[in-house]
């Protein structure tokens, strides 16, 4: 019986030192997970791709995220596919059609060594906080990538009550001396 349990606790302590931690990363910072050294630029959430009536609607909203997954090993390598996670534990996979996004980085990615695939990865999922899950090139460990909710905006010049185009500042001349 003895015996039994001193195995158990050896072969459960060998499992604890196999599970390689979950870190959280910032966007824009470099993530090295074996071979494969990932870098998220940007994100982007639409309504839409492509324009009416040939459209392409998501059921949520499309979120592009822009990185590139650079190989830095001396074997090609399959780049694995990303999955969201909310904060709720809820994930969303990455979408393997990418049709109407430009640049995208595509779903099979297979890369050289010393070569990188970069463009936009493709998720169907409601806008909220985000973290991205990336794995090195055996599946075998993960990190995260917070994904922030930021949408953008530009507000466009909105001509005064009277005018027909937009106010802009007045120059004010500088004096001579």
């Amino acid at each position: 019986m003895a015996l039994v349990l001193a195995a158990v606790a050896l072969s459960s302590c060998g499992d604890d030192e196999k599970t390689t931690p979950v870190r959280t990363f910032n966007m824009g910072d470099r993530v090295t997970l074996g071979h494969l050294v990932y870098t998220v630029y940007e994100t982007q959430w639409l309504t839409q791709l492509g324009e009416p009536p040939m459209a392409r609607v998501p059921q949520s909203r499309f979120l592009l995220i822009r990185l590139s997954a650079a190989n830095g090993g001396a074997n090609t390598v399959t780049i694995p596919n990303f999955i969201l996670e909310d904060d709720n534990g809820t994930t969303y996979p990455e979408l393997s059609n990418g049709e109407g996004v430009s640049q995208y980085i595509g779903y099979l990615r297979r890369v050289k060594p010393a070569e990188s695939a970069q463009g936009h990865a493709l998720f169907d999922a409601p806008p909220r906080h985000y973290k991205l899950r990336v794995m090195d090139e055996d599946s075998e460990r993960a990190a995260l990538i917070d994904i922030p909710l930021s949408f953008t905006s530009e507000s466009p010049d909105v001509p005064q009550a009277g005018n027909d185009k937009p106010t802009l500042p007045q120059a004010v001349p500088s004096k001579k001396r």
